[in-house]
């Protein structure tokens, strides 16, 4: 068994999310998780939320560790993940009520930001919720000061990666479908952004 991943920020963090979702994926049945990262997250809302199937996905070097997390947790309703990537269409999945993703798109170009949308549109039926954490700017200033640091690092290890706009996000999200739902404050500076994928 590969060796399980380990984050600090996934372990600080899931409280909080979790609440969200819980009101989030109250209607949802499937839930599609994008960039599962060590797959903390994905056992951790999969016990937490067991009337949920949840999908995890990742791309292909990241699967060994999220696996050998769903295996030791023996969960019913957490599925094997999917390798996944955001730029290659379609998605290798069936139609959900139901996606989340934390962390994801301040580390993606924004051609994949927007690869991320068509396909959360492609695979949410009418009226499925998006829910996306992390970090955004807002009229295109950082909300704090960690953040800006945080943009730093990101542009200078990857220059078309960094913290995006929030209004910019939501316009992209509506070219796509998707109605505006809710904007969480949630720890460290960070956001959970809701959507609903208009019939």
């Amino acid at each position: 068994m590969a060796e399980k991943p380990w984050s600090e920020a996934c372990e600080r963090n899931r409280g909080p999310i979790l609440e969200v979702l819980r009101e989030t994926f109250a209607a949802a049945t499937r839930v599609l998780e994008v960039g599962s990262g060590t797959g903390q997250h994905a056992v951790f809302f999969a016990a937490a939320l067991p009337q949920l199937v949840w999908q995890p996905s990742e791309l292909a070097e990241h699967l060994p560790g999220i696996a050998a997390w769903r295996d030791e947790a023996g969960l019913p309703n957490l599925l094997s993940p999917l390798e996944l990537d955001v730029d290659a269409a379609p998605w290798p999945v069936a139609e959900v009520d139901g996606m989340f993703s934390a962390n994801t798109l301040h580390i993606m170009s924004w051609p994949s930001v927007e690869n991320f949308f068509r396909g959360a549109a492609a695979v949410l039926g009418a009226g499925g919720m998006l829910a996306v954490y992390g970090p955004f700017n807002y009229g295109g200033r950082y909300t704090a000061e960690s953040n800006a640091r945080f943009d730093a690092f990101l542009r200078a290890r990857d220059a078309q990666s960094g913290i995006r706009d929030v209004e910019a996000v939501h316009a992209l999200a509506q070219r796509n479908g998707f109605e505006p739902c809710a904007d969480h404050a949630m720890p460290a500076n960070n956001r959970t952004l809701t959507w609903r994928r208009s019939a």
